[in-house]
């Protein structure tokens, strides 16, 4: 295409090929969609019909307003100031004030009901989108940057909010001006009308080629802001990778290009749309000099009345404006369309099958038992991750799940707290099939302690008490003493309201753990989920996290992904797992007594771990 060519030094970094690969990547309604698109903001709107028709009607009186000033203009110039009866003029001259008067609030009134027309939409599309976003599974979030996400649900929706606050009423008020001008502009001189018209197919002709190249401009530009935040994203929340493996300039380099094509895409979308005023600017001075010298000489032969050229100079500045205005705000438009189509197609997105039939009350012993269950990640091609695996474990055990990376550790425990469903096999919950309980009320009755615990931007007692959001704040106390956090939380500058950050920078790694147990604790879980809880911690605060878990494990069934043998030493049970299977089970003691692989890890750690 004519437009990726380099012209005054810009890069032609946007070919057909990049664009058919924007369009791949957008998961939502394609261009051929539009109409869907508009229609679906058009029922978000129409929600609020009642003040809808409020805007309506105040858009229909200012243009009639508008319409009517200039007629009044001509008017008084041919009945009052050519024939000099000055003191007759006043009262039309305060007639005319007032329809401008009429013609300003009308505009306020439209313009003040809109913006919150707008504001109320884009918020339930944003709560929508959101919501439904809560009910995606997590395999969603595994094929798809956080940051592009984030994108699709800010800039994306301010993109829409800024079309219906502005294009809404322009796109109304332009049809109408436009028709009301047309039918004045025939009854006073079809002639000079129908020379007006001249300028309308120049007027198509331009709007077209423009809007054609800018349509796909806008999505690309959309699609490139969505890479960017998701690549600012990610590279702030690995920032410690990042400096540990000095790639900064690696980093620096991936943001250049991405930001260099943002703004090369940006550049030449603005470029195009930029046209269309200079374009209709253009198209409306020939307009005013072809109106100025046919209607000079149809007034010298006494065809039309001054006044009449005076409303009709006027006219075709309010006729080919509304085109112009129509023009532009085809821009905002496709930008629109493009931002509600990756926001809808979040919406479209297939939400996590949830159809338990226990009681949402039903409370859970913690037995726990795999039948022949085998499960592949969907984005893995290779053969499953879990293998026919077969298990069961009474309410109150502890199991110790051991063995190399990859050998489904984690992913066993996923499948228990149904952030994924087994491929084939049956997992059962107190005899149960999983698939019978709601995931609310499954997880309700569960607790997680994972290696990296996240904290968020709150005071220690809120972090505590996500754990069970209606805990009085002795529950959280308490909780903490079990934890054994309750010493260390007491030694900050305010105690349990202390507001950590979102990363929880203030405070070392194994504090962050006790919290995460305390929260534990006040969830009071009958199934406990442990996962390399004690890893990449100090000795003393390891001794602490180990005494607070095990106080934690009583009378639960908990499930611990361990490396080292102090979390093992207490397990009813250790599973050790290999390339998706259990290739030993048994105590400890007994696994030693075998001397098999278990034996064989406890050798190479030399004590130290598993």
């Amino acid at each position: 295409m004519e437009m990726f060519k380099k012209p005054f030094g810009y890069e032609p970094i946007l070919t057909k090929e990049d664009l058919r690969n924007a369009e791949k990547k957008h998961k939502g309604p394609r261009a051929s969609d539009w109409k869907r698109t508009l229609l679906r903001i058009w029922k978000l709107v129409d929600e609020q019909r009642g003040l809808l028709i409020a805007v309506f009607i105040m858009v229909i009186i200012s243009s009639i307003a508008g319409l009517l000033g200039p007629f009044l203009m001509g008017y008084i110039i041919d009945h009052f100031v050519i024939p000099k009866e000055f003191q007759r003029m006043v009262p039309m001259i305060g007639v005319l004030i007032g329809v401008y008067i009429v013609y300003a609030v009308t505009l306020f009134m439209q313009n003040y009901w809109m913006v919150g027309i707008a504001q109320t939409t884009v918020y339930r599309m944003r709560t929508g989108a959101f919501k439904h976003l809560l009910k995606l599974p997590i395999s969603y979030f595994d094929k798809r940057q956080h940051g592009e996400i984030m994108s699709r649900l800010t800039n994306d929706i301010e993109t829409v909010s800024a079309t219906l606050n502005t294009s809404f009423i322009q796109v109304f008020s332009s049809l109408l001006t436009l028709a009301g001008t047309i039918i004045v502009m025939l009854y006073l001189s079809p002639s000079l009308t129908l020379i007006t018209m001249i300028v309308i197919p120049l007027m198509f002709i331009a709007m077209r080629w423009i809007t054609k190249r800018t349509s796909k401009l806008f999505k690309a530009q959309q699609e490139a802001l969505g890479d960017l935040n998701g690549m600012i994203e990610e590279t702030i929340s690995g920032q410690s990778i990042v400096k540990a493996f000095s790639q900064e300039d690696h980093v620096k380099q991936d943001f250049y290009m991405k930001s260099k094509r943002l703004k090369n895409v940006g550049f030449w979308a603005l470029v195009y749309s930029g046209y269309i005023p200079k374009v209709f600017n253009f198209l409306n001075n020939m307009s005013f000099a072809i109106i100025a010298g046919i209607g000079g000489i149809f007034a010298y032969y006494g065809w039309v009345t001054i006044g009449t050229i005076v409303i009709f100079t006027e006219y075709a500045r309010q006729f080919t404006r509304p085109l112009n205005d129509l023009a532009n705000q085809i821009n905002t438009v496709l930008s629109a369309i493009a931002g509600a189509e990756r926001v809808f197609s979040i919406m479209d997105e297939e939400i996590e099958e949830d159809r338990g039939n226990l009681p949402d009350d039903y409370l859970i012993r913690g037995e726990v038992e795999f039948r022949n269950v085998s499960f592949k990640y969907e984005s893995k091609n290779k053969s499953d991750t879990l293998h026919n695996l077969n298990f069961r474990v009474q309410p109150g055990q502890t199991v110790a799940l051991v063995g190399p990376t990859g050998a489904g550790k984690t992913t066993t425990m996923l499948l228990i707290a149904r952030f994924y469903d087994a491929n084939s096999g049956e997992i059962l919950i107190d005899g149960k099939n999983i698939r019978d309980y709601k995931r609310q009320t499954l997880r309700r009755q569960m607790a997680f302690v994972l290696q990296d615990p996240f904290l968020f931007e709150a005071s220690v007692r809120e972090n505590i008490r996500y754990g069970r959001l209606d805990a009085t704040d002795e529950e959280v106390v308490d909780a903490a003493k079990k934890a054994n956090a309750h010493d260390f939380i007491m030694k900050l500058p305010k105690g349990y309201d202390t507001v950590l950050k979102a990363d929880g920078s203030e405070i070392s790694q194994g504090q962050k753990q006790l919290l995460s147990i305390a929260r534990a604790f006040l969830a009071n879980p009958a199934i406990l989920l442990l996962d390399e809880a004690t890893s990449s911690i100090d000795t003393v605060t390891e001794k602490k996290i180990q005494e607070a878990l095990e106080e934690l494990m009583k009378g639960r069934t908990s499930f611990v992904i361990a490396h080292r043998l102090n979390t093992v030493r207490h397990a009813d049970i250790v599973f050790v797992m290999k390339d998706g299977r259990i290739a030993e089970s048994g105590s400890q003691q007994e696994l030693i007594e075998k001397d098999g692989i278990y034996a064989n890890m406890l050798k190479q750690s030399k004590g130290g771990g598993v």
